[in-house]
């Protein structure tokens, strides 16, 4: 979730200072702190105050009913996506069965009566997942990291658990018994016909107030059998940098799974949260032929008003002259396959 900002600087490596992570210092971890190469760490704790007190926060529905739960198949062979809520999608392709980020709990939060709380419930209910073959976890925030979610996922479906470096250690207290791969950026993690490469994003990490950017955050590029599929948790936009290193890398991709929401007002949220505008951008970027949006209409994180993020997405292909399909914002069900060419 959003808070303050990460300290930043320092070349010394003093691991007990990190609580979830020991190793060497390089270009993005300065021994203690993990930061965005050349980027913005996010605002400190007086621009926080500034915002919650700027009276700009819209006012969401308290309930958004779904018109039915998604029933996903045993398996695809080719590409599906299935919506699941904010960053949570199944991903089905080449036999196998991803999920993202998994978060069926009704708060984003670290305590079970407050917080940001669920408006939509889950696009697929847990009883109806498909057995889960791996989880991308890709940074520790409450809206992303779940523990009682990934608690019950570990006891039903023991999934490979792929994660940026430091995350296996909020996790093992709970998970003791999880399969675990942690991997730095531009490092790889192989799994059956799939291989999963770990990229920098440009984004920040906590859990609480004292462990600020002590676990790494990433995207995710699955390379398969279906083509390459960018998955980004969160990022900022950054200059399209993130994206003009997966390009020049990995070469243009099939599918862009990308956040389009909680980036309001631009001021506090612009280096930890792209809004659709940005979100095109980085579509055409990376050279995706397709892409889907997430992280937007379940929780209400930030200002702006739960159907703004599709309306401004809409907005921003009609300015650059793409069609409506090239990039579709996901509500909780809905399910997106590769359209027949």
């Amino acid at each position: 979730m959003l808070a303050a900002t990460a300290a930043i600087g320092g070349t010394a490596m003093t691991p007990r200072k990190n609580r979830y992570y020991a190793g060497p210092v390089s270009d993005h971890f300065d021994g203690t702190r993990f930061f965005n190469p050349g980027g913005q760490p996010p605002r400190g704790g007086l621009d926080l105050l500034k915002w919650k007190l700027n009276g700009q926060k819209q006012v969401w529905p308290e309930a958004v009913p779904l018109p039915a739960k998604a029933q996903p198949a045993t398996a695809h062979d080719d590409l599906r996506i299935t919506m699941v809520g904010h960053a949570t999608m199944l991903i089905q392709t080449a036999g196998l069965n991803i999920l993202t980020d998994p978060v069926w709990s009704d708060r984003a939060s670290p305590l079970a009566f407050a917080g940001p709380k669920r408006v939509t419930e889950p696009g697929i209910a847990f009883a109806d997942l498909p057995k889960v073959d791996l989880i991308l976890l890709s940074h520790n925030h409450y809206d992303h990291l779940d523990l009682v979610t990934l608690k019950s996922l570990n006891q039903g479906h023991a999934p490979q658990i792929i994660t940026p470096l430091g995350n296996d250690a909020i996790l093992r207290p709970d998970l003791p018994e999880a399969r675990i791969e942690t991997r730095d950026w531009d490092e790889a993690a192989p799994f059956g016909p799939v291989t999963v490469h770990v990229e920098p994003c440009h984004h920040w990490s906590a859990r609480g107030v004292a462990d600020r950017s002590m676990a790494l955050w990433a995207a995710f590029v699955i390379e398969g059998p279906a083509g390459k599929i960018l998955h980004i948790g969160d990022t900022g936009f950054d200059e399209g940098r993130p994206y003009r290193r997966v390009r020049d890398k990995h070469g243009p991709m099939d599918l862009a799974i990308l956040p389009i929401g909680a980036y309001e007002p631009r001021w506090f949220m612009r280096a930890q949260h792209q809004n659709p505008e940005e979100a095109v951008k980085g579509m055409q970027i990376c050279g995706a032929r397709h892409a889907v949006g997430h992280h937007w209409g379940t929780f209400q994180l930030t200002d702006e008003a739960r159907d703004d993020p599709p309306k401004a997405l809409t907005a921003a292909l009609m300015a650059q002259d793409l069609r409506a399909e090239r990039f579709q914002p996901l509500a909780p069900a809905q399910v997106w396959t590769r359209p027949v060419a």
